[in-house]
């Protein structure tokens, strides 16, 4: 009998694709089948005086602003780690450089194209608060169903669910032992910053749960590329050679465009340290 073997790094490689597309599929069916569900929950946070409390609240406002904020620190930091290697291009970078590329290239190709510039301004759903049953003129569109009830920055995916779960995209580039308490402190904001938008009126619940699926499934395609198949050019030391000709290079230029030497950029790269 021909024995038949399974590659298992391969299966395993595939399966959080698989489980991502699934939990996208299961939740569209899922919203498709029921859509008053989408309604039964933003009634949640209705008031009978014909609009959305939690909106005209300063502490959930608070939360909503920490959400941008927490994400600006991440983009920041990412983009200061490559900045102070174009700086100090000599000095070794202060961590793998796919790590900055891959938290500001997910952050970019997530919420940004995919979920803004694509679903958002394509697709044309009117969020909760612009539809009839909550004192709006428009009337309810499911979810993946084109309208023309909405030009522009529309309901659906929501984008502030989607850049809110992408701060889990932490997870995967800390060391094993704080992988725990990462997800931990992430997973759980980006729930609060998510439901948070359902409660102001800003999104249905449908428009949270996928954008979650989308943005998880862009960060696990990014990660793939970079630290499982790992192309020649994503190579840390190629990535860390590449950062140190582009720092010298920059040198050069500003020497010579600005008489700034390698000195005065040290000094000013010094207080990133």
């Amino acid at each position: 009998m021909k024995r038949t073997y399974v590659n298992l790094p391969s299966i395993s490689a595939r399966c959080p694709f698989v489980l991502t597309t699934a939990y996208i599929i299961s939740v569209s069916l899922f919203f498709l089948a029921f859509p008053a569900v989408d309604i039964w929950a933003s009634q949640m946070f209705y008031s009978s005086d014909g609009y959305f409390p939690a909106a005209k609240s300063p502490l959930l406002q608070d939360i909503r602003y920490m959400k941008h904020y927490l994400v600006s620190w991440v983009v920041g930091l990412s983009l200061a780690v490559l900045l102070i290697k174009l700086l100090l291009p000599k000095l070794r970078a202060l961590v793998d450089l796919r790590a900055p590329l891959f938290l500001i290239s997910t952050l970019i190709i997530g919420p940004g194209l995919v979920v803004n510039a694509l679903l958002k301004n394509n697709i044309g759903r009117p969020r909760p608060r612009h539809v009839e049953s909550f004192g709006g003129s428009n009337p309810f569109v499911g979810v993946w169903q084109s309208s023309d009830y909405c030009q522009t920055n529309c309901s659906f995916v929501s984008g502030e669910a989607s850049s809110s779960i992408w701060l889990v995209a932490l997870v995967f580039i800390v060391p094993k032992k704080w992988k725990l308490p990462v997800a931990i402190g992430t997973i759980g904001p980006a729930l609060v910053f998510s439901i948070n938008r359902v409660a102001f009126g800003g999104h249905f619940l449908s428009d949270t749960m996928i954008s979650w699926g989308v943005t998880f499934f862009v960060i696990w395609a990014v990660y793939w590329l970079l630290y499982r198949k790992t192309p020649s050019w994503a190579q840390p030391e190629t990535l860390e050679n590449a950062f140190t000709h582009a720092g010298i290079w920059l040198h050069a230029k500003l020497n010579k465009l600005f008489g700034i030497g390698s000195t005065q950029v040290q000094q000013f790269a010094s207080m990133f340290r």
